[in-house]
């Protein structure tokens, strides 16, 4: 147990900060994920759109540190990967 009070203040820092990391990840997480089942269920318009709000939130994401903005971008790749091999296949 921290025993001084910048110690316990960066406790107290520390959850706060942790949960909204968490949220973030969460949030950017579950949106991938009904992402995939949009690629494999979905019409391409309806995954196109998905994945502009995903870009969105990954940048947003990306800009605080809960996300490497590399990270970011490699996510964002690959998901246009899979759109536009679903878009070759439907052709």
């Amino acid at each position: 147990m921290a025993n001084s009070a910048s110690a316990k203040k960066r406790i107290r820092q520390n959850v706060k900060c942790r949960a909204r990391n968490r949220w973030r990840k969460d949030r950017y997480r579950t949106a991938i994920k009904e992402y995939h089942e949009l690629v494999l269920h979905g019409s391409v318009e309806e995954t196109e759109q998905k994945l502009h709000g995903i870009y969105k939130l990954l940048d947003q994401v990306a800009s605080t540190p809960a996300l490497h903005k590399n990270t970011a971008s490699r996510y964002k790749s690959r998901l246009a990967a899979k759109l536009n091999a679903k878009k070759k296949a439907a052709a």
